[in-house]
């Protein structure tokens, strides 16, 4: 395949992670700056949870998933919990802004007051819709669900910039006195939420959106791409990569192109109404999908194989704006495991397996004991609350040294 792309690719500059002890100081000194902004109250988190677990065999939205390994907690509920511990631990209050679809909004609703905001303030959480687009077949025919009603899907994450402003999402944010915002999808449960290094790298580089990746596994993983193109920072598909750049090798042997885009950004408030004054719509991406509807005798079917285009933006693609990026590496076991399949890679079983494998560490690094099986997994299951302990500073600092690890933990 050719590159699809227009202009000179090269690879972005990167704060990577920290491989010794002063970038390990100099870490925490941006950690400050973060804290001081959350402290101040300038950041609100924005999760993105249009999506609707049918791929994972749930009716649900998917954030009412239950997916905590010992007590079954929901990933909204995990969500929310890590927004409450940092409001705990910054003693600041942190407005949370949840984008939902037409078709999951009142669900999401529904879920959140039966569950009394898991200890949040009702107030300090809102719902916005994130805008429709009508499927077409694939002669570019519009599909219907019935005799008068067309088939109409999510318009995908870049629908997040229109929504805020048409929703008035970013009037109540200014009212509130935030100045950058948080966004991250529901569906990764590794997500470190308002990540103070994150939001002081953010600040210290004065940048209008920024960006965390992981490195790719292998030359062939199926992720979006953060480049440099003609000195903008952009995010291409893996699908619009030539097989050259796909496999193309740095003088250490590491891969050329492997800034994974894991979804996670910080995006300054002002930034935004720059790009509402550009008027610049964003462009829409078409993804072939299988869509119930009316076949032509008029009869609902439930196609087998791709029968619909879906047209979606992407919200990485107002990075054309972005005069001044910020680009930080994370490690992927500590902070990306989304849920997209039933089964296999990138599952509810991968997610739970990669919570237990990370609080394994942080108990393992404290000096207890946990069992490990031939592939690194933790033997056992382990939750760790996140009111208890964040991190696995916080943890160090609180856990019990003479704790026996039985098979089965929840702190």
């Amino acid at each position: 395949t050719q590159n699809t792309h227009q202009g000179d690719l090269v690879p972005p500059r990167i704060i990577t992670v920290p491989k010794n002890a002063a970038e390990l100081a100099f870490a925490q000194r941006v950690r400050q700056i973060g804290e001081k902004s959350l402290r101040r109250g300038e950041v609100a988190v924005l999760t993105v949870a249009g999506g609707h677990g049918t791929r994972l065999g749930s009716n649900g939205p998917k954030g009412t998933l239950p997916i905590a390994p010992v007590s079954g907690k929901s990933v909204f509920q995990l969500h929310a919990e890590k927004i409450r511990a940092v409001q705990q631990k910054y003693d600041t209050c942190i407005p949370w802004y949840i984008m939902t679809s037409e078709t999951n909004d009142s669900a999401t609703r529904d879920f959140f007051q039966s569950n009394r905001y898991f200890g949040l303030d009702s107030k300090q959480v809102g719902f916005f819709t994130q805008g429709m687009f009508p499927a077409v077949d694939l002669d570019g025919k519009l599909l219907m669900n019935s005799k008068s009603d067309i088939v109409m899907s999510p318009n995908g994450h870049g629908g997040t910039i229109i929504a805020l402003r048409e929703k008035g999402i970013l009037k109540d944010m200014e009212k509130h006195g935030i100045k950058h915002i948080f966004y991250h999808q529901v569906d990764n449960v590794l997500a470190k939420i308002a990540d103070p290094i994150f939001i002081g790298y953010h600040l210290k580089n004065e940048a209008e959106m920024s960006l965390k990746i992981v490195k790719k596994c292998h030359p062939e993983e199926k992720v979006g791409i953060v480049v440099d193109i003609d000195g903008h920072l952009q995010v291409i598909e893996y699908s619009e990569l030539s097989q050259e750049d796909m496999y193309a090798r740095n003088e250490d042997g590491g891969l050329k192109y492997n800034a994974a885009n894991i979804a996670v950004h910080m995006i300054r408030i002002d930034f935004l109404e720059k790009i509402y004054q550009h008027g610049d719509a964003l462009p829409f991406h078409a993804a072939l999908k299988k869509v119930p509807c009316l076949d032509e005798k008029g009869d609902t079917i439930n196609p087998e194989k791709n029968n619909a285009i879906k047209f979606e933006s992407f919200i990485f693609d107002v990075l054309k704006h972005v005069e001044n990026g910020m680009i930080m590496e994370v490690s992927r076991e500590d902070e990306f495991s989304p849920i997209k399949n039933m089964d296999g890679e990138n599952s509810p079983a991968t997610a739970r397996q990669d919570m237990i494998n990370l609080f394994g560490r942080w108990l393992r690094n404290a000096g207890i004991s946990i069992p490990m099986d031939n592939h690194g997994n933790v033997v056992g299951l382990i939750e760790i609350n996140p009111c208890f302990a964040l991190d696995e500073e916080e943890l160090r600092n609180k856990i019990d040294r003479s704790l026996k690890f039985n098979g089965n933990l929840m702190v």
